[in-house]
């Protein structure tokens, strides 16, 4: 059985047990979360999908832990003109594990 669900802008593709990077949650490590907001679930015979949400439909995870993920580096650089712009970033992630989809 896996589910598509939206958080943070973007769609995840999960089953049960799975463990997921997605967008930065304000939630402490070892704590339950709920998405409600999913888009489509499958078995082995039966698929649902949503137009836009599956109703009562949620998947349970746990928050695993926060961090950061590798440094991207931005380099803007214009020939001739002496001018090189440097920069980084580090986007902030929230791990968790699936812990039961509920159709």
């Amino acid at each position: 059985m896996y589910a598509v669900f939206k958080t943070g802008g973007k769609q995840y593709r999960v089953s049960e047990g799975e463990t997921i990077k997605i967008e930065k949650l304000e939630v402490e490590p070892g704590k339950k979360v709920t998405f409600n907001e999913v888009l489509m679930i499958a078995d082995d015979e039966n698929i649902h999908i949503g137009s836009p949400l599956v109703e009562k439909a949620s998947v349970e995870a746990k928050v695993i832990s926060q961090g950061k993920s590798k440094k991207v580096n931005i380099l803007k650089f214009k020939r001739r003109k002496n001018s090189i712009k440097r920069q980084g970033h580090r986007q902030l992630f929230t791990e968790i594990q699936i812990d039961k989809i509920k159709a």
